[in-house]
């Protein structure tokens, strides 16, 4: 079994929408904002080889959007994709399965391409795209609050395309992959679990997208039912230490991973380190 980081980039948002109800005197430390109040964030994802697939989980933002788009999100950094994927020694026709954690733009938007003609294509060829049935049907009819982080050519190509299926309920998705799902930051998102070697690898997507999320009421203003995700935080962190897991954090701009201990108020890090030292 190998397992690798694949960075795509940084972009920025806005702090205050990242930690939600937490005031800027509290988080400014945590990731210090810009003078228009917007944080770095790394879009990191994962490529897992277990067995005879190798899969991807989340890639990024892509770069078919119009400059207009790109603009607000401040995109920088030297990594890519391509360049990740290449350096690990992977082609994107070599990829079997795309795990996509939820479909907002910056978790799915490598999933397709976009030639010079403007037609829209899936960047894997041979790969199964995986949702869950009940996280599609939230994106394709998107409520209000949401509509903009679901985009159409992002998520309609990989239906037209044949090559969506969706995870089972149950969530065992492959030797040593299981799924948990949480619901309060978006309908049905997906956090792979992943088994490697002495170690449980918990991919924590937007339930808990950076180090400095720890704390229950560090919940961002993207989510659709905070206080869902309060909960589901809480249930998920007990577990982790209770199992001792390494957190995997997407969005961190500087740390990869974590192990977490109780301290006197609430969850702490105990210490840092890359995916890479594990390998």
């Amino acid at each position: 079994m190998r397992i690798q980081t694949i960075d795509t980039g940084f972009f920025k948002l806005d702090g205050g929408a990242m930690f939600g109800v937490v005031p800027k005197s509290m988080w400014q430390n945590i990731n210090p904002p810009d003078e228009n109040n917007m944080c770095t964030w790394a879009m990191r994802c994962l490529l897992v080889e277990d067995g005879n697939r190798l899969i991807l989980i989340d890639n990024g933002i892509g770069n078919k959007q119009e400059a207009k788009f790109f603009n607000h999100y401040f995109l920088h950094g030297d990594a890519s994709l391509k360049k990740s994927l290449h350096a690990a020694g992977v082609d994107f026709s070599d990829i079997t399965d795309v795990l996509l954690t939820h479909l907002h733009f910056d978790h799915c938007g490598g999933s397709i391409n976009k030639d010079a003609d403007g037609k829209l294509s899936t960047a894997f060829p041979n790969a199964t795209y995986w949702s869950h049935q009940d996280h599609w049907k939230w994106a394709t009819e998107p409520n209000p609050r949401e509509k903009a982080s679901f985009l159409k050519e992002n998520i309609i190509p990989i239906q037209e395309s044949g090559q969506l299926q969706f995870v089972a309920d149950h969530g065992q998705f492959s030797n040593n992959i299981n799924i948990r799902f949480s619901s309060g930051h978006t309908d049905h998102m997906m956090l792979p679990i992943i088994k490697f070697k002495e170690e449980k690898i918990a991919f924590c997507a937007d339930l808990i997208p950076s180090s400095g999320h720890m704390g229950l009421a560090y919940v961002m203003a993207y989510d659709t039912r905070p206080l869902l995700s309060m909960s589901e935080k809480a249930d998920f962190l007990s577990t982790a230490m209770q199992e001792n897991w390494t957190l995997f954090f997407e969005h961190d701009p500087k740390v990869e991973c974590a192990k977490i201990i109780a301290g006197e108020k609430g969850v702490k890090i105990a210490s840092t380190h890359l995916l890479a030292d594990l390998t």
